[in-house]
């Protein structure tokens, strides 16, 4: 598989068209939202505080996800680290191993963009087992607590640097 994680803003236009195209299964957008919360939210952020990248196979995208810095962090999160957010591969090449790729590719990208960080952290549902599975399989920690989310409990992870 010849993937790479690149910024959003150094996709091309037919990019962030055919990102703007993504299909999701209807459950994973109550987990992961859609494409449109997350180019909303990576454009109103404060400058600095919301970096997004598009996982691209074959120079299509492919995957996409949001990574948060302050003062945008949930409030369970390290003020040293940066949270991921909006993780999600397109429902039309699911099953590939993209989501996988991502996960495997963003320490780095996200250790070059912010040199400073000491981790990684983000906020998985308590149901999604399957998740859950993966990301300890990569490295994640669960820290802390379970806590109440928007919509069930939240379990939390971390990836030290």
């Amino acid at each position: 598989m010849n993937t790479r994680l690149v910024p959003y803003e150094q996709l091309d236009n037919q990019q962030r068209a055919h990102l703007l195209n993504f299909e999701l299964q209807p459950g994973q957008k109550a987990f992961s939202g859609d494409i449109h919360g997350a180019l909303y939210t990576l454009a109103n952020a404060p400058e600095g505080a919301a970096k997004g990248f598009a996982l691209l196979s074959n120079a299509l995208p492919v995957a996409f996800l949001l990574l948060k810095r302050p003062p945008c962090l949930p409030a369970w999160a390290d003020a040293d680290s940066a949270t991921l957010h909006a993780l999600q591969v397109d429902q039309r090449v699911q099953g590939q191993g993209f989501g996988k790729a991502c996960l495997q590719a963003v320490p780095a990208v996200a250790r070059q963009t912010w040199p400073d960080l000491k981790g990684l952290m983000l906020a998985v549902d308590a149901d999604n087992q399957v998740a859950f599975n993966l990301y300890l399989k990569l490295g994640w920690v669960e820290n802390g607590e379970a806590y109440k989310g928007r919509i069930g409990y939240e379990r939390r992870m971390v990836l030290a640097f």
